[in-house]
């Protein structure tokens, strides 16, 4: 992989948690990068925001924490929640509470928030994780569409069935990768890793 390649760069890359005895390195020394456009999956053993806003507000929220100002802010979100709701098909929900929302329609949320400062790279901690098997599929199928359109993805699971419908899986065991596999001549790309999900 070229340098000018990678969206996504770390060199020796250590994250550990406690003090003392009690102290885990869940990631040891980890190299890793991302080329632009690819949707890698992070497989190891083993939210939607603040309850209060609305699924437009939810969206509004990354550009408030980017520094702009309040009125700044809710005039971007005007503009893109619309747009951004639309493309994850919650436009009917736009003024609703998350407790109004299904599991499935708060990720849905969720990644429209996600998208809302238009990154380089979407990052995805277990984004399937309590949903059952049609909300997996209509999430995976958003994640399909950004993919297409060049969206750069990296998503952690722990489900075997999300991690293959990505281009290339890296497995880590103990705080290390252990292997960094191409899914991409594996399988017919995108949610063809899903079939039999649904039943």
């Amino acid at each position: 992989m070229s340098e000018s390649s990678a969206v996504v760069r770390v060199r020796d890359l250590v994250k550990e948690h406690g003090q003392g005895e009690s102290r885990v390195r869940a990631v040891d020394e980890v190299d890793l990068e991302v080329p632009e456009g690819q949707m890698l999956a992070v497989m190891g053993p083993s939210g939607c925001g603040m309850e209060e806003l609305s699924a437009a507000e939810n969206v509004e929220l990354p550009a408030l924490l980017a520094g702009r100002s309040p009125r700044q802010a809710r005039r971007r979100a005007r503009r893109r929640a619309g747009v951004l709701l639309e493309r994850v098909g919650l436009t009917a929900r736009a003024r609703h509470l998350p407790s109004q929302l299904s599991g499935g329609q708060r990720q849905r949320v969720a990644i429209a928030r996600a998208l809302a400062n238009e990154p380089l790279v979407v990052l995805a901690d277990e984004p399937t994780g309590n949903l059952d098997s049609t909300a997996t599929i209509e999430v995976l199928r958003i994640f399909e569409e950004l993919r297409s359109a060049g969206q750069t993805l990296v998503i952690v699971t722990h489900d075997e069935r999300v991690a293959a419908t990505a281009d290339r899986l890296v497995a880590m065991r103990d705080g290390m990768f252990v292997d960094d596999t191409s899914l991409a001549d594996a399988h017919p790309r995108g949610l063809g890793g899903l079939i039999g999900l649904e039943g």
